[in-house]
This record gives C-alpha cells, sequence and structure tokens, in this order.
C-alpha cells in the first residue's frame, strides 16, 4: 500500500501500474516505484504558516514534502527516528545539535534519532523530510 497526498492511498497489483492525480500532478504508482517528476513543485510554501504533504508512507519509509513561509520556524525538537532533510529551495538556518549551518538548495541532512534540531525559513523554503522507520 502506497500513501499519496490528500490521503489518497493506491495498490498496485503484480506488473501493474495506475496513475493517481495527487497535489494537481500526475503520481505513477507501481508495485515497484512511486514517481514524482519534480518534487520542488509538489507543494507551494504558503504566505504565512508552514504546510506539509506526505507524499509516501510504508513500514519502513515515510516522504513528507514541507513548504515554510518566510521568516516561520520549526522549533527545536528531537528526530525520533533517523531521518534526512533534503532543501529543494530558499534558505534556511538550521540547528543541529549545538552546531547551527546554513541551508540552501541542495542542502542534505542525516539526522540520528535523538538529535535536536530546528528549522528558521530565511525565505520561503521547500524541504523533503524523509523519516527512516
Amino acid at each position: 500500500m502506497t500513501s499519496l497526498a490528500h490521503g489518497k492511498s493506491a495498490s498496485a497489483g503484480l506488473n501493474s501500474s495506475k496513475t493517481w492525480t495527487a497535489l494537481g500532478r500526475a503520481v505513477k504508482v507501481t508495485l515497484n516505484h512511486t514517481h514524482f517528476s519534480d518534487l520542488a513543485k509538489e507543494v507551494q510554501p504558503p504566505d504565512k504558516g508552514i504546510l506539509s504533504r506526505t507524499l509516501f508512507n510504508d513500514d519502513r519509509l515515510k516522504v513528507v514534502l514541507f513548504g515554510f513561509a518566510q521568516g516561520e520556524e520549526l522549533s527545536e525538537h528531537t528526530a525520533s527516528m533517523p531521518a534526512v532533510l533534503h532543501f529543494l529551495q530558499g534558505e534556511a538556518r538550521l540547528t543541529l545539535g549545538d552546531d547551527t549551518v546554513e541551508a540552501g538548495p541542495g542542502t542534505w541532512v542525516h539526522m540520528p534519532t535523538g538529535l535536536r534540531h530546528s528549522i528558521q525559513a530565511q525565505t520561503p523554503v521547500v524541504l523533503l523530510l524523509m523519516l527512516l522507520k
């Protein structure tokens, strides 16, 4: 079972392929893969607040795409499981434990379980979060 945005889910049979519409775009789901042709276009950062969309969720991986408005902050918290952050658009200040780094398009971070972290969007940001279950 593969979960798509807006709570839609799809299951594909052996050697079958289905195309679903998620977030206004076609998403191909097969037994072997889920395909998004341009992740940065799957979420538009809001004018205010933080928007999140679950793109994939199974027993080993959860993938969430975030859109942060400029100036928004995800306050410090700890990773409940290993996670990967991949910044797709925008600029942010990222706190990882006792370190603070600047993040921009292409920034990639692996976080072990228990790492304290926070994110402050300096500009509108699109961020891919991968939770490794």
